[in-house]
């Protein structure tokens, strides 16, 4: 049975972990390019910073509720019925994770192994796939402990995040020419005010990937001392906090780099130290941010693992998955198959349009769901069931559903039809299986 170890402290250092890994340092320059300008590549961050704050309301309110392990896995299946429409929804969330979790972990990955060029110059491609699996061998050795050895271990990396992104900021704050953010430069061929609102659309996405892991606690809700205090407060310090240093972190970068060397800079970190403090000092940053990367990996592996172990508990799963350390009371089978699957997709697919799949997959089975999801709750309990409440109900559920529907509109129509594709294929698979085990809907009502 899964331990309630994880302290207060502790699950914020695995929430922030979890948000900074390699995104903000590589998307930087994805939001200055489609946005133009330093002021409204700041309001993408603060617009991704919003979406995420709402957002934290419906999961705290849920993560409250059911503190389990799996997270959007057990918020769907007793939102909307654990034997009825539950079954499906709980099943195509942990369908698209599947998927989904290996993915990220691999882009991660390879992500670290495309930013690591910057300390050993220009690797071929099979040696920058191999250091992606390495690292993924690595972090699943390091995770393969009892879960209080982790929290410990995700509070000292979280000390890392920090040390990171406050050097960044004093980089900032001591050699940056702060008029020169609202200096009104524009980089050449960016979308003009006509387009702002489609731009600003395009440029959340990278944004929203950035904080995206303020919810991981969820998926340790089994393993939380005190879950109903612990859970929301995490989650809001973990947004507000990273939020502010990632605000800080590019006011900061405006100030020392105009905004077209930011749009064209693969490694923006390390330009910027490199151009005010040297190529030592840009070196040493630069392995900082990797630290920071593979902190974040730690912490996306060990919430996800929590997700087919919970369904496997429910028999919605393989059952092998549901299968605890002998000793040391972790998901093991889902950990390894986890990084089994993660290695193969690190040798087998490049980065590029990953980090928007990855979010037009889960709009509809997990954020539109969930927050939908709660309206049903509530409706069926009551509010005064709910030991966790957010002020202004139901407006942040709204803004939420809304705030996730445009961020999906703004994806390009491969990327959505992926996102609707995937469902869809889901629910096949799933009434194929529940004709052959004949569950819901094709359970033989019963002749007592």
């Amino acid at each position: 049975m899964l331990k309630r170890e994880l302290s207060f402290v502790q699950a914020t250092a695995i929430n922030m972990i979890d948000m900074v890994g390699i995104g903000p340092f590589v998307t930087t320059a994805l939001v200055a390019a489609t946005m133009g300008s330093a002021p409204m590549a700041l309001l993408a961050w603060c617009v991704g910073m919003s979406l995420a704050l709402v957002d934290a309301s419906v999961w705290s309110e849920l993560g409250a509720k059911m503190p389990e392990a799996g997270g959007s896995y057990a918020f769907l299946r007793e939102t909307y019925g654990k034997d009825s429409w539950g079954r499906l929804m709980a099943f195509l969330f942990v369908w698209q994770t599947s998927f989904q979790a290996p993915l990220v972990v691999a882009s991660g990955a390879l992500g670290f192994a495309k930013y690591i060029t910057f300390l050993t110059g220009p690797l071929d491609h099979f040696t920058g796939k191999l250091v992606g699996v390495v690292l993924i061998v690595a972090l699943v050795v390091l995770l393969y402990r009892r879960i209080g050895d982790v929290g410990r271990i995700s509070v000292v990396l979280w000390g890392c995040v920090i040390a990171a992104l406050f050097w960044i900021i004093g980089t900032g704050i001591v050699y940056g020419n702060f008029d020169q953010i609202m200096s009104g430069n524009v980089v050449e061929g960016a979308l003009g005010n006509d387009a702002i609102w489609a731009a600003l659309g395009i440029a959340t996405i990278p944004t929203i990937y950035s904080y995206l892991g303020y919810y991981n606690v969820c998926h340790l809700g089994a393993e939380v001392r005190d879950p109903v205090r612990v859970i929301p407060k995490s989650m809001y310090i973990s947004i507000l906090g990273i939020g502010a240093l990632y605000l800080a972190m590019q006011t900061a970068i405006y100030a020392v780099l105009p905004v077209a060397d930011v749009a064209a800079s693969p490694f923006v970190v390390s330009t910027l130290i490199n151009t005010v403090q040297g190529p030592v000092a840009a070196q040493i940053v630069t392995a900082l941010v990797l630290i920071v990367a593979v902190a974040s990996l730690f912490s996306v592996i060990l919430g996800y693992t929590r997700i087919p172990y919970a369904a496997a508990k429910d028999g919605l799963f393989f059952r092998v998955f549901g299968r605890e350390h002998p000793t040391k009371n972790f998901p093991h089978i889902s950990l390894l198959v986890l990084g089994g699957v993660a290695i193969v997709f690190a040798m087998t697919l490049e980065l590029g349009d990953t980090i928007k799949a990855i979010i037009t997959m889960r709009v509809f089975t997990q954020f539109v769901a969930q927050a939908v999801g709660l309206i049903v709750l509530r409706r069926r309990i009551g509010a005064g069931a709910m030991p966790w409440r957010m002020w202004l109900y139901p407006i942040p559920v709204v803004l939420t559903i809304i705030g996730w529907i445009w961020i999906f509109s703004s994806a390009k129509p491969l990327q959505q039809q992926l996102g609707v594709a995937a469902p869809l294929v889901g629910v096949v698979v799933y009434l194929a299986l529940a004709r052959r085990n004949r569950t819901w809907p094709f359970r033989i009502p019963s002749m007592d």
